[in-house]
């Protein structure tokens, strides 16, 4: 049988932006493929399933162990339209963290060592995924979005990381909400895409 191989976008090592993890050396592989379909995604050309060239999971951990940081965002795209339990595993063999950022819209596959679960109206996530969240992080688009965020907060475990994060196009018109709803709901914390202020991948 053929080594498992996946449809990867691009991959990169930075810093990660955003989030509970914010400020950490961190290898990005973007996986291709999404049907969830976001108004407001900034990589649309994530989308389509086969336009990515597929690579072999033992080049992916090359290219990951080539650099000094050993924390390695799944991200996409959905990556949970793919089966990311070999992938994870020869990722921890070969000594890193696995961390997943994803809307919940397909059942968990994979060893990870962080869940970020970004909801999206337009698919909803998965109770089971939800459970399993070491953060939540919430896009806040329009003011109904804090409802919605707390509907969410109420499906994920007791220790789950909650945070509110303004869309990028909205940031002027969202973040004296956000700042004022955090305060008012201190469960709650602001995240920014900080890679962006700094011209970081």
């Amino acid at each position: 049988m053929a080594a498992p191989e996946l449809p990867v976008m691009e991959q990169f090592y930075t810093i990660q932006g955003e989030g509970y993890n914010t400020g950490r050396a961190a290898y990005f592989i973007r996986l291709g493929g999404c049907d969830v379909g976001c108004v407001w995604c900034d990589v649309k050309e994530s989308w389509p399933l086969d336009a990515h060239p597929r690579q072999a999971l033992s080049s992916l951990v090359h290219a990951v162990t080539q650099h000094p940081g050993r924390n390695v965002v799944i991200t996409g795209g959905e990556p949970l339209m793919h089966d990311l339990g070999p992938l994870t595993a020869a990722l921890h063999e070969a000594g890193c963290q696995n961390w997943i950022e994803t809307s919940g819209a397909y059942p968990l596959s994979g060893s990870w060592d962080w869940i970020c679960v970004s909801p999206k109206k337009f698919k909803a996530p998965l109770p089971s995924v939800l459970a399993a969240a070491h953060e939540l992080k919430i896009i806040v688009f329009n003011k109904s979005d804090f409802a919605w965020a707390e509907q969410h907060a109420a499906l994920v475990g007791p220790n789950c990381r909650l945070y509110l994060q303004p869309e990028w196009s909205k940031s002027a018109d969202m973040m004296p909400l956000i700042v004022e709803y955090v305060k008012s709901h201190p469960q709650w914390q602001v995240s920014l895409q900080t890679h962006k202020f700094l011209d970081i991948p």
